[in-house]
């Protein structure tokens, strides 16, 4: 019985660990030259792996990928920052296939700036 209990715990530990390291993405699919957008939040995603906006900018809607949410919120970047209708300026790298996705280094919203890496 224990050795099955062991066995069946390893198995566990395999695939909860393999699904994080398949869910978990590097940065190399974003282009090295930062850019800035400002534009109106239309939508947004607070919570894990990554907070999200859709950012309105001249018409189009870019998805920006923010920082996870203990960082957001160690940094100051609250849920209710992230409202439909807010004006923001975002600084990051736009994704090098998706032309409307950018990974967000820092995020200003009213006279407040928040580093997200």
């Amino acid at each position: 019985m224990v050795k099955r209990r062991t066995v069946l715990s390893a198995v566990l530990a395999a695939l909860l660990s393999s699904t994080t390291v398949v869910a978990h993405h590097g940065w190399s699919s974003y282009l090295d030259k930062p850019m800035t957008l400002d534009g109106v939040i239309t939508a947004s995603t607070y919570g894990n792996p990554h907070g999200t906006v859709k950012l309105e900018v001249k018409g189009k809607v870019w998805d920006v990928v923010l920082a996870p949410t203990p960082r957001m919120q160690s940094r100051g970047l609250t849920e209710p920052m992230l409202a439909k209708g807010t004006t923001a300026r975002v600084v990051g790298y736009q994704h090098r296939e998706v032309a409307t996705e950018m990974r967000a280094e820092r995020i200003t919203i009213g006279d407040k700036t928040v580093e997200l890496r």
